[in-house]
């Protein structure tokens, strides 16, 4: 696995500042919630992972690269 460089990552950071809202696209997990599970970005690290807190109370992070989660708005986080 390759990680991002420090101009990507701040990109990610700028992108998914923590208390935004995503939705779960796909994850290759046994562990993962399902897809369409709503949650929120507590923040990205330096990897460029997204740290969850997703709907269903898992904290499984979203792996740059590997996961794929849509951002949206607030009229649909609910």
């Amino acid at each position: 696995m390759r990680f991002p460089n420090k101009e990507t990552v701040a990109r990610i950071r700028r992108e998914y500042p923590a208390g935004c809202r995503v939705e779960l696209i796909r994850m290759d997990d046994v562990l993962a919630p399902p897809a369409g599970t709503k949650g929120t970005v507590l923040g990205v690290d330096d990897t460029g992972a997204l740290l969850m807190r997703w709907d269903t109370g898992s904290g499984l992070n979203v792996v740059y690269g590997e996961d794929i989660v849509k951002k949206i708005a607030e009229s649909e986080a609910q």
